[in-house]
């Protein structure tokens, strides 16, 4: 099994208000993959930060294994919602991969 763990930071320019919508929006589209591809056996995405986080987001993701993990990541439905949702939005991105 390998896990995925992602954190962002949002963009500064973007409102409180607009940030909400924003994880909001992240959550809904990443969380919606499970079950869409192959080897993605658990997606989650946490936003309820506590005010001692420098993050907005995690990504919490189990793959089968490395060569699910490599499809994950250019899946159409991942792409998209990477470009559509995440991408836009994020000012940097960390992410850190392993097996478990």
């Amino acid at each position: 099994m390998v896990r995925h763990v992602i954190l962002w930071q949002l963009k500064d320019e973007l409102s409180d208000e607009q940030k909400i919508k924003v994880k909001s929006e992240i959550k809904e589209s990443l969380e919606a993959l499970k079950g869409k591809i192959a080897g993605l056996n658990d997606i989650r995405v946490y936003c309820d930060c506590l005010e001692t986080s420098n993050a907005d987001l995690m990504l919490d993701a189990l793959l089968q294994d490395k060569n699910a993990l490599n499809a994950y990541a250019v899946h159409p439905e991942h792409v998209k919602a990477a470009n559509e949702k995440v991408k836009p939005f994020a000012k940097q991105r960390v992410c850190m991969d392993f097996e478990v």
